[in-house]
């Protein structure tokens, strides 16, 4: 198997941005499958129809389609933000956030008053899921300021295509890990992981609906362990199999457009007519 360095030089050196409509289907792809994850019924036809035609699908839940419009305008977002170097500080996340959940945060009643998830507020409250506790809610700002802190550190020091996967993955890990928000965390970390690898200008993971059970698992080892490393292993699976199920298919299409051209130019010789 080759290096994650050499596969990605490889993808990278078949130019694919400059396939007319791959870079805007491979968004449709990792806002539906991210979408998914989190509970969204729409299939990725529909997730596409939705996004280039606007047409709701019947028969599915609103808030499923709301889901899957905020998500795309959100990756958006932070592909526009990495194109700048922008700097990810506190601010940004929770503006990444804020646009995850436009439309379908909800209102939460706490000790401290209203707190509106569709804002990019920091919970107010502790929270579980999948029988992990996150960190106390008190501690949430002090902690994604460190986390925010360490990462702008860190952007300036990653130099190979390895460390950079690296430090996207973990900042992945890191700050779901942290859920500072009451709704949008996956989706969040997610986004925040794509806007690294946007920021270096490599491709951008997908983690497959399918491989929920494993994701979620991988998540889960990581912590019990006190180690990033099953969690970063799983990512890089996942990163390699975008990258191989592109190339593969892209050679299958190249392979066949040259053989339908072959078939069209057979027997004509050097005349443009016969």
């Amino acid at each position: 198997m080759d290096s994650i360095e050499q596969i990605v030089n490889e993808y990278q050196s078949l130019n694919l941005h400059n396939v007319l409509d791959h870079e805007r289907f491979n968004q449709y792809a990792i806002v539906h499958h991210s979408s998914s994850i989190e509970g969204s019924t729409l299939t990725e036809n529909e997730t596409r129809l939705l996004l280039e035609e606007g047409v709701t699908p019947s028969g599915k839940p609103l808030e499923h389609s709301l889901m899957v419009k905020d998500h795309y305008d959100a990756l958006l977002f932070v592909l526009d933000a990495a194109s700048k170097k922008v700097k990810p500080d506190i601010d940004f996340i929770k503006s990444i956030n804020a646009k995850v959940m436009r439309s379908t945060g909800s209102v939460y009643q706490t000790v401290f008053g209203e707190i509106d998830a569709s804002k990019g507020l920091f919970r107010k409250g502790n929270v579980s899921a999948g029988g992990s506790y996150f960190v106390n809610f008190e501690k949430v700002e002090s902690y994604t300021n460190e986390f925010a802190r360490s990462l702008q550190e860190n952007l300036a020091k990653a130099d190979t295509i390895n460390d950079q996967l690296t430090l996207s993955f973990s900042a992945h890990f890191d700050l779901v890990s942290i859920h500072p928000f009451y709704d949008g965390n996956g989706r969040t970390s997610r986004l925040m992981m794509n806007f690294i690898q946007a920021y270096y200008q490599l491709p951008l993971a997908i983690v497959y609906k399918e491989d929920k059970a494993a994701y979620f698992s991988a998540l889960q080892e990581a912590r019990k362990e006190e180690n990033t490393d099953p969690f970063n292993d799983f990512m890089q699976q996942q990163y390699q199999k975008f990258l191989l199920n592109e190339m593969k298919q892209y050679k299958q299409d190249m392979s066949k457009s040259l053989l339908t051209q072959k078939k069209k130019n057979k027997g004509k010789g050097f005349s443009l007519f016969y």
